[in-house]
């Protein structure tokens, strides 16, 4: 092999390392954070058993309260979160323009659009109800739910087409 083939794998090698490491690492919110560049995300290690990854482009606000040892809640506006929540490590919750999505040990998804919040569950349950509290339902693991400010909440398996391509927006 010559030099120059050398360099050229070394290259390639190198490349392909810095898309899968994480790009920086600081801290928000009490949070850890690390980006990942395929597909773009942040990733959000909390305390007690909370993390979550943020699509890059996702517009949102965490949520915390002093004295807190990790964030409430998620103002998510546009893009989507996933979402892991140990089991018996307290409650969470997304706020969107449509929904709140709250959970006590669980992996879900929430993507936010102009009309439209939808929910998935990876695993264990999620409540999910209009702004208001009303339309109040319980999703488990393959059930989803979109949320527009008319139609009804009907919980629905996702086909594994429509799963496979959100959760392909966070590598998974």
């Amino acid at each position: 092999m010559s030099t120059y083939q050398c360099k050229w794998l070394l290259a390639i090698a190198w490349l392909l390392l810095a898309a899968s490491a994480p790009a920086s690492a600081q801290q928000v919110d009490g949070c850890d954070t690390a980006e990942r560049r395929d597909p773009p995300r942040i990733i959000y290690e909390c305390a007690n058993g909370l993390v979550f990854e943020a699509e890059a482009a996702a517009q949102f606000d965490i949520q915390s309260s002093g004295g807190q040892p990790r964030p409430e809640a998620i103002r998510l506006e546009g893009d989507a979160v996933l979402i892991e929540v140990e089991p018996d490590s307290g409650s969470f919750q997304i706020l969107t323009p449509h929904a709140i999505a709250a959970v006590r040990g669980t992996v879900y998804v929430v993507d936010v659009t102009a009309d439209m919040t939808s929910v998935f569950v990876v695993r264990g349950q999620v409540e999910v109800s209009r702004l208001d509290g009303s339309d109040q339902v319980l999703l488990s693991a393959g059930d989803g739910v979109e949320v527009t400010d008319t139609t009804p909440l009907t919980v629905k398996q996702w086909p594994p087409e429509k799963v496979d391509r959100l959760l392909a927006r966070f590598a998974r």
